[in-house]
């Protein structure tokens, strides 16, 4: 099989390498089987799709719904190359599962409307599938509801013309959906367990997220919560 390739946009390397290591544990490929690239790090490199299986994305500190005198220039440097990778990626419908950012990015790509109408707080929410996911592949063996990792400041309020929605949530009506047959996105992070969301919540207490005051009250919120399904759409997207 040829390698995956994970496209992470995080700076920091706790995080960075935390995400890296919890897409290696989820979807049970080895560090060999998962190429990851840093795209804060550096331009992205010329890539040819023929040399892998299929290309996952991470989360990362980047809103595509930020005003663009907002965005730094690594930002906007990073969403142009995703942006160009993904011309080619959409027109093969060549394997692609983005996780929080890829709604970003691909929905906004497939010309979604993506905004802060429905942010959610760093949290485990229910998510519910529709009629659709319940028979989506990705999503095979998936219990109808079940409980994810959550907290993003912007979200997909207008789903791209044609996109199929695969899950919803009470406060996020958009949280999962696919275009054409192979390229997915989801807003809740399906690589996270309680450790993974904990070390997010250290690594980002700065960022807006929530008040750096509450961070020990935070921690023992997701700390007693259960997530044990999300894991799996990595491993059948695999």
């Amino acid at each position: 099989m040829r390698p995956f390739l994970l496209l992470s946009s995080r700076a920091e390397d706790a995080a960075a390498d935390d995400e890296y290591a919890a897409f290696l544990r989820v979807t049970g490929l080895s560090a060999e089987q998962l190429r990851r690239i840093r795209m804060e790090a550096a331009p992205l490199p010329r890539l040819n799709l023929d040399d892998y299986s299929g290309v996952l994305v991470g989360g990362g500190p980047f809103n595509s719904s930020d005003p663009e005198a907002a965005k730094s220039a690594v930002q906007r440097r990073v969403e142009c190359e995703l942006g160009s990778l993904l011309d080619e990626i959409v027109a093969r419908d060549f394997p692609f599962f983005g996780a929080c950012y890829g709604v970003g990015t691909l929905g906004v790509h497939q010309g979604g409307i993506i905004d802060r109408t429905y942010a959610e707080p760093v949290s485990s929410v229910r998510v519910t599938l529709t009629a659709a996911g319940l028979v989506d592949p990705v999503l095979a063996g998936m219990p109808e509801e079940f409980d994810a990792f959550v907290g993003h400041k912007e979200a997909c309020r207008l789903l791209p013309p044609g996109a199929v929605l695969l899950a919803s949530s009470p406060r996020c009506p958009v949280q999962m959906f696919r275009v054409k047959q192979n390229l997915y996105a989801t807003q809740f992070h399906p690589e996270l367990d309680v450790s993974g969301i904990v070390t997010r919540i250290q690594v980002y207490q700065h960022a807006g997220y929530f008040p750096p005051a509450e961070i020990e009250e935070l921690i023992g919120r997701v700390s007693v919560a259960v997530v044990t399904e999300p894991a799996r759409m990595l491993a059948n997207f695999v």
